[in-house]
């Protein structure tokens, strides 16, 4: 990565590179020694301080190939970590690791630059909420309401949709969102940061939203820490101008695949299923950071790649622990032509309580989770002996799952083209309204399929 001259200030100390491996370099230097976390650079390559050897010499990762490199070539100290501009300037625009931009346009003109390894604040600074987020999404707000001021997790294996509901997510909060909002791209493809600048240009919504992208043809390091350099800017907005904060990250297993990348590069033993050893602490350090304040608070929903649907792969276990909130998409429903493909027995929220929710909302929730299993554990004995086998109590419950179902899927704004169905955005009561109706019927006036990819029931009626 090329980088101007304003993020490569005079050296204070010379050193020369004594050695390097992939992606690492040693660096011997022979008067005081960088820190943990300096950077360093090496002509035009960026490198970060990642572990000090002894005598003098350091480890550190490139965050750019290192093609070009030699042994002996002199390199210069910045004397400080990397720094990001941050303030209203940055918004709008596309950003890299550096805060440099990516988007074709002049380098932000920000009045300060800010350390991208910031501390978590403090236990007495932070603050409990219990609010939740409408976003539209009948299955999310029904059963796994997001927590305004928490951390949301979508799991999920490939394709089964957890960047398109990212992006219905932005579409649905981002417009009606008071505060400002954050896309971080860790590990992603191009292609899909360029649709997304696209797309929120044309929601009009862009002049809101700052995006930062760590692309998979990068550098390990450079994935890394791009979840760092987003959470130094949202910091800035919400404890200097103490505004709420929307921090969307697709997808944070890039964040403990990097790491994972890094350490192997660093020469660390690996710990189980090859992850690194620092894995947990890298992570809470990342995560914790994430938090309400009284000047305000961050809210942040995050896609977590399940690699291969192993929901007890240590990295989506971990990633689990920090979240308020556990929405999960399933192959078998998404194979079902079931959109979004929310599982609604395995997907959680610490908001879905009387105290937060309500007492008639945590209820209907219970009731379509019961009829959901109750089908569940039926449907062997209808693929065996058939739906006619059942008892008349058995098969109005399968018929009120079946349309429970049909009714949680929703068709979305970003996927019209696709489609050809317009988008739905349902006010939690229309999907309160909805599921009680059908939870309180025996008897159907219409067939199953008329349930399908609906907003509220008032499209049932009025369709033909």
């Amino acid at each position: 990565m090329s980088v101007d001259a304003p993020h490569r200030p005079d050296a204070q100390v010379d050193g020369r590179i004594a050695a390097i491996r992939g992606g690492v370099v040693d660096v011997a230097f022979s008067g005081t020694v960088p820190r943990i976390h300096d950077l360093l650079y090496a002509g035009t390559v960026a490198m970060e301080v990642a572990a000090l050897i002894g005598d003098g010499l350091v480890r550190a990762m490139a965050l750019a190939p290192v093609r070009g490199l030699g042994l002996g070539m002199p390199v210069r100290w910045t004397a400080g970590p990397i720094e990001v501009p941050v303030g209203p300037a940055v918004l709008g625009r596309m950003l890299d690791v550096f805060g440099a931009p990516i988007d074709g346009k002049p380098a932000p003109e920000a009045v300060e630059r800010r350390s991208i390894h910031r501390k978590p604040p403090k236990l007495r600074d932070r603050v409990l909420q219990s609010r939740i987020m409408e976003t539209g999404i009948k299955a999310l707000d029904l059963l796994s309401p997001i927590e305004r001021g928490g951390k949301t997790g979508l799991f999920g294996g490939a394709g089964v949709g957890k960047t398109v509901l990212i992006t219905e997510l932005i579409n649905n909060t981002v417009q009606h969102y008071k505060g400002v909002s954050l896309f971080c791209g860790i590990g992603e493809r191009s292609r899909e940061a360029e649709e997304l600048y696209r797309e929120m240009g044309e929601a009009g919504v862009r002049d809101k939203t700052v995006m930062l992208f760590g692309q998979m043809n990068e550098a390990p390091g450079v994935r890394f820490l791009v979840g760092q350099t987003a959470l130094t800017m949202a910091e800035y907005f919400r404890d200097d101008q103490r505004q709420d904060v929307l921090l969307l990250i697709d997808n944070i297993f890039r964040f403990v695949q990097a790491g994972s990348e890094v350490s192997g590069l660093m020469g660390r033993m690996p710990s189980r299923v090859g992850y690194q050893p620092t894995m947990a602490s890298e992570l809470a350090g990342l995560e914790e950071r994430i938090t309400s304040t009284r000047h305000g608070a961050i809210t942040s929903i995050q896609a977590v790649y399940v690699p291969a649907d192993d929901f007890t792969d240590p990295a989506a276990a971990h990633i689990f622990s920090h979240l308020s909130a556990s929405v999960v998409l399933s192959r078998k429903r998404a194979s079902e032509g079931l959109y979004p493909a929310i599982d609604p027995l395995a997907s959680t929220s610490v908001m879905l309580t009387p105290r937060v929710v309500g007492q008639r909302h945590y209820d209907i929730a219970r009731a379509v989770r019961r009829t959901l299993a109750e089908y569940e554990d039926l449907r062997d004995i209808i693929a065996m002996l058939g739906l006619e086998e059942l008892s008349s109590a058995d098969r109005a419950t399968v018929a009120r799952a079946r349309r429970l179902e049909r009714f949680l899927t929703q068709p979305f704004f970003t996927t019209e083209a696709f489609s050809g169905k317009k988008g739905k955005l349902v006010p939690i009561a229309d999907t309160l309204d909805g599921c009680e109706t059908i939870l309180d019927q025996t008897r159907f006036d219409h067939p199953e399929s008329a349930y399908y990819m609906i907003g509220g029931l008032k499209d049932l009626e009025a369709a033909p």
